[in-house]
C-alpha cells in the first residue's frame, strides 16, 4: 500500500496558490526539507510539467499527480495539498486541455519500476467523487489520511 506510510508533515489541507509554479514550490519544499528530494526537485518538476503534464478532470475536482525523474528523490513519499481555491494544471497527455486542479498528488518516486504501479493505485482511490469531496471538505491532516487509507482498503 503506497498510503500506510504518509507523512503528515506533507499534507497541506489549506494550500494557498496562485499557480502551479507556487504549488511545486510549496510542497516540493516540504519535500526537500523533510528529506524525502534532493534540492533539484522543484526546477525539476517544472521542468517535467511544460513537456508532460499532470492534470486530470475527474469529473467535478480536478487533480494534478506532478512528479518527476528518481535522480532527484531519495527516497519515497507522497505530498498532499488541497487548495483553496483552484490551479491551473494541464490535463495529462495533452498540453493545451485545461484542468482546474483542487487536490495535489505529489509524487517522489525511487524506483521508476513502481511509477506506474503508484498512479494506478492514486487512480483507483481517487476515482471516487465522493473520497475527493470528503478530502476537500477536512482541514485535517489525520482525517485526510484515513479517509485515503479507508478507501484504500475497500477496493
Amino acid at each position: 500500500m503506497i498510503w500506510e506510510d504518509l507523512d503528515e508533515n506533507l499534507i497541506v489541507p489549506d494550500l494557498e496558490a496562485g499557480d502551479s509554479g507556487e504549488v511545486f514550490k510549496i510542497l516540493g519544499g516540504k519535500m526537500i526539507s523533510a528529506g524525502y528530494c534532493k534540492d533539484s526537485y522543484v526546477d525539476a518538476l517544472t521542468a517535467r510539467e511544460k513537456d508532460f503534464p499532470t492534470g486530470i478532470n475527474m469529473g467535478e475536482i480536478g487533480i494534478a499527480i506532478p512528479h518527476t525523474d528518481k535522480e532527484h528523490v531519495k527516497k519515497g513519499a507522497v505530498a498532499i495539498g488541497v487548495l483553496k481555491k483552484p490551479v491551473h494544471f494541464f490535463q495529462m497527455g495533452t498540453t493545451d486541455e485545461p484542468v482546474s486542479a483542487r487536490l495535489i498528488f505529489m509524487l517522489a518516486v525511487e524506483d521508476p519500476k513502481e511509477h506506474l504501479v503508484f498512479l494506478q493505485r492514486i487512480l483507483m482511490v481517487l476515482q471516487d467523487q465522493g473520497v475527493l469531496a470528503k478530502i476537500i471538505e477536512t482541514e485535517n491532516k489525520k482525517e485526510i489520511i484515513n479517509i485515503i487509507k479507508e478507501k484504500e482498503n475497500s477496493l
